[in-house]
């Protein structure tokens, strides 16, 4: 059945950055059959956009989901006092929890544009066995996307690392859980639903070799791999002191300066640092939120792209950006950027393509990101009749500006997941109730 949406500002975010200002989207079998503005063609569905604004679905590429339990913790802290705090708390999580978290967090994403959601869960306590699978089942049940991550710590305290001992973990149970659920989860080929990454949590809770069996491990399964890396200067001096070089050059002798690896943070990066990344198409998830809320500092974004690194952008998790929001990731991507680099630094549309066809380069998914023939038929549609784009002539930079919105209508491979700003396979406030009921599990711990 092929689906025809019309009448719309269409945003493609393609290489000639095509945009058509009273276009058409033809959907077929989940993909994007036809994209234009001349004569449309025949669909056995037709819907009428109004003239509403069309984008790629939004591409997040770092998140921990099961973060929204434990929001405005450690409110002043850095990294290393926000993690010592927040540790023993997440240690309580199982599997109920997380599902509750995942789909809390995964909504947020859903209303925010966002049609496509890695999320890095590196926190399994003994004993507790499902946590990956009860994100999948909720990313599946709202209808978005998924990469979700067998993380991993066995770095404790005791040895020298961040995370209390009880919450490392033995580096064969970890492979071995990690190659079960590539096995039972992760899909293959364009249109992918669920995915599966290999993602040690960072240098500092991971032990050298950990870093290079995932390695190994990810690149037998033919799976991509993701850490944290360079977020602020004190993990720097960290690593000089634990492994005698800075955390860029850890990677290199572990093997994870490559073109299946992409990082969260890239704040303290030297021009060597961006060099390296360049050489071996490393890639960057860039999350101004996060960094600013924790003081980190700011990714040298323009730097980044301007030596070809690809970089897309992640919210980060729950605790550490109490938001969920993608569209306003856009947003302060493109602030931050003027801020180091002046109001030149970086466009709406520049901000705007950060956050789709970057996140999908960052992914390594040709799937999504762009709306074009041939991709999956994934795109946000939003309002430009609402108080706050009144008097934006140009509703591209309006959105971006004047971010956050909610979407108004979400479709991820031609099945809709938002109508009329509403989820449409959930109850946001059923969500929101039983949410808050596993939260107060974790209040004052």
């Amino acid at each position: 059945m092929t689906t025809l949406y019309r009448n719309g500002w269409i945003v493609t975010c393609d290489d000639a950055g095509t945009e058509l200002p009273s276009g058409w989207i033809l959907e077929d079998d989940g993909f994007v059959a036809g994209v234009g503005d001349g004569p449309e063609p025949e669909a056995d569905d037709r819907v009428d956009l109004a003239g509403a604004l069309v984008t790629p679905g939004l591409v997040n590429t770092h998140h921990h989901l099961y973060q929204t339990l434990t929001r405005a913790r450690a409110q002043e802290a850095d990294l290393f006092a926000w993690l010592r705090e927040l540790y023993p708390v997440w240690a309580g999580v199982d599997a109920e929890a997380e599902y509750a978290a995942a789909r809390t967090g995964l909504a947020e994403l859903a209303l925010s544009g966002c049609t496509t959601v890695f999320d890095h869960h590196y926190v399994f306590p003994r004993g507790r066995p499902g946590l990956v699978e009860a994100e999948v089942q909720a990313a599946r049940e709202l209808g978005v996307r998924i990469v979700a991550s067998r993380g991993s710590m066995d770095l404790g305290v005791s040895a020298g690392g961040l995370p209390p001992d009880e919450l490392v973990e033995d580096v064969d149970a970890v492979l071995a859980d990690t190659e079960r659920l590539a096995a039972e989860l992760h899909e293959p080929g364009p249109g992918a639903r669920v995915q599966i990454a290999v993602a040690p949590c960072s240098p500092f809770s991971v032990t050298r070799q950990l870093m290079s069996d995932s390695a190994e491990l990810a690149r037998r399964l033919g799976l991509v791999l993701h850490t944290h890396l360079a977020e602020t200067r004190e993990e720097e001096a960290y690593c000089l002191e634990l492994y005698g070089c800075t955390p860029v050059e850890y990677f290199a002798e572990v093997g994870w300066l490559a073109d299946d690896v992409w990082c969260a943070h890239c704040v303290h990066l030297s021009d060597s640092d961006v060099a390296s990344f360049a050489s071996t198409d490393m890639g960057v998830a860039h999350c101004p939120t996060s960094n600013l809320r924790l003081g980190a500092g700011i990714a040298p974004v323009r730097a980044l792209r301007d030596a070809g690194v690809r970089v897309g952008l992640g919210v980060d998790g729950s605790a550490s950006n109490e938001r969920g929001d993608l569209l306003l990731e856009v947003k302060q991507a493109l602030l931050v950027a003027r801020c180091l680099g002046g109001p030149a630094a970086m466009t709406a549309r520049d901000a705007l393509r950060l956050g789709t066809r970057g996140g999908a380069s960052v992914l390594r998914r040709a799937d999504i990101g762009t709306i074009e023939p041939g991709k999956c038929a994934d795109f946000a549609v939003w309002r430009t009749d609402g108080l706050e784009l009144g008097g934006a002539d140009d509703p591209v930079a309006g959105l971006v500006l004047s971010a956050p919105h909610r979407v108004d209508r979400l479709v991820v491979g031609g099945e809709d997941v938002v109508q009329g700003g509403a989820l449409l396979h959930a109850d946001e406030a059923e969500i929101a109730r039983e949410h808050r009921m596993q939260a107060r599990r974790f209040a004052g711990a």
